[in-house]
């Protein structure tokens, strides 16, 4: 295949960025999204060009380093599907792609398709976690009797990848999804109920005071995150985070 590439190119988060045009030819409709930008700056390398900047490890689907927008869509056209397990396949012949980094304040761009995230780090940091006892009296986790629709429901909230696209696909820069993922995931459980109160306090704390916006429950989030993460799990910590200031 032959494709007209479109991408964002931007030296730094202090220099303007704008899109750049490359033709790019013999791509194998077997490739992975992130292969076809392997090839292409191979091509750019042996030219003596600057290759592209862009985030991947796994590319499992797993990590949620590989974030991008194509064609204006998180991840691309997919439903459920990380940009690292998108097919060339999904394009055809002569088509033109733009390729661009989250657009999102909390988000700034670090250089070309590569967007800083540690704000992440930072929620996940002031809550989700859960205190253990390392003191010998330690209890066999699977000795814990838990209900298997509620167990299976903390798995789903536990599958979130971190990637952003919730948040980029936000038309107020929401965080909510992903913090109500780590708050579903571990305030259901037992292991996480003794401090359920206050995580959900400090994560929500944490998200405002990055920058976030608020949840109008639009729903983009939902149909972007490439793990099906719910809306219900919004819904489910706006109960807790109420609940929290009866506990006190």
């Amino acid at each position: 295949m032959k494709l007209h590439l479109k991408i964002w190119r931007q030296n730094g988060p202090n220099h303007k960025g704008r899109l750049v045009d490359y033709d790019l030819d013999g791509v194998s409709p077997d490739m992975s999204f992130l292969e076809m930008l392997d090839m292409l700056n191979e091509k750019l390398i042996a030219r003596d060009e600057e290759p592209i900047a862009f985030d991947h490890d796994c590319r499992e689907g797993i990590c949620g380093m590989c974030s991008l927008f194509i064609n204006g869509q998180a991840h691309g056209p997919d439903a459920l599907t990380t940009t690292c397990q998108l097919h060339m396949r999904r394009f055809k012949d002569g088509d033109t792609i733009v390729i661009e980094p989250w657009r999102a304040k909390p988000f700034p761009i670090i250089k070309d398709l590569v967007v800083d995230r540690s704000a992440f780090e930072r929620i996940q940091q002031a809550g989700g976690y859960i205190s253990v006892y390392t003191s010998g009296r330690t209890v066999e986790a699977n000795n814990i009797p838990i209900p298997k629709e509620t167990a299976d429901k903390a798995f789903d909230a536990a599958t979130c990848i971190g990637c952003g696209a919730c948040v980029a696909t936000c038309k107020n820069a929401s965080a909510m999804l992903f913090v109500a993922g780590r708050v579903s995931h571990l305030n259901r459980l037992p292991q996480g109920r003794v401090e359920a109160a206050r995580r959900v306090q400090q994560m929500i704390a944490a998200m405002d005071a990055e920058g976030f916006g608020s949840c109008s429950n639009t729903g983009a989030c939902e149909v972007a995150c490439p793990k099906g993460i719910s809306l219900a799990d919004i819904a489910y910590m706006n109960k807790e985070f109420i609940a929290s200031h009866f506990s006190e």
